[in-house]
């Protein structure tokens, strides 16, 4: 692993711990997103996070793109019991069955949608408010996260509730939750083209 130099830019502090971790933040993380297979990606990585810390999924992340198709949903959508063994034999993924079913069911839902899956869930997206000024006044869901929750479970989703949902949310650029001392310029909330 590469030594982390000191460039003088003021992060947020959870991004400091190693240059996977500052790459994503300063590259990705809050960035407005479109495109229903890259929304979906972001949906499934953050479900697959649940219980585990994020690097875990950063350093796995290209076997992921590679195990499940770049996460283009009508390919994940057409997996069957062949591939449902071949990802649980998958070292380089993380490897749950429960999540690995939902990544699959999702993308069956996701391509049934009669919206693309980005729409729908940037169609949640709070109004812009203040950057926090420490990680202590990031809230873990918000009233937006919970209804994004609850409408994709009514449509059938699973692994994703209010915390899932709200941390796609940020990861997404739905909310801007960089701290107020962090160089990263304020995403746009997800809603514009």
């Amino acid at each position: 692993m590469s030594e982390l130099v000191d460039d003088g830019l003021r992060r947020c502090d959870w991004s400091n711990g190693s240059q996977l971790y500052r790459d994503y933040h300063d590259t990705e993380w809050g960035k407005p997103l479109h495109g229903a297979d890259a929304m979906f990606e972001r949906l499934c990585l953050e479900a697959f996070q649940s219980g585990l810390a994020w690097i875990t999924i950063l350093r796995k992340r290209p076997a992921f793109r590679a195990a499940f198709a770049g996460f283009r949903i009508p390919e994940v959508a057409a997996f069957d019991d062949t591939d449902r063994a071949r990802l649980l034999g998958d070292a380089g993924i993380v490897r749950n069955r429960a999540k690995i079913d939902a990544a699959i069911a999702n993308a069956r839902v996701a391509r049934g949608l009669p919206v693309p899956l980005d729409e729908l869930v940037c169609s949640f997206a709070p109004a812009p408010r203040p950057r926090p000024a420490t990680l202590a006044d990031v809230p873990a869901t918000t009233p937006e996260s919970v209804a994004l929750a609850k409408e994709l479970k009514r449509r059938g989703f699973a692994f994703v509730g209010p915390t899932t949902a709200y941390a796609l949310m940020q990861a997404t650029g739905m909310v801007d939750d960089h701290l107020e001392v962090c160089w990263v310029q304020a995403a746009s909330n997800g809603t514009d083209s």
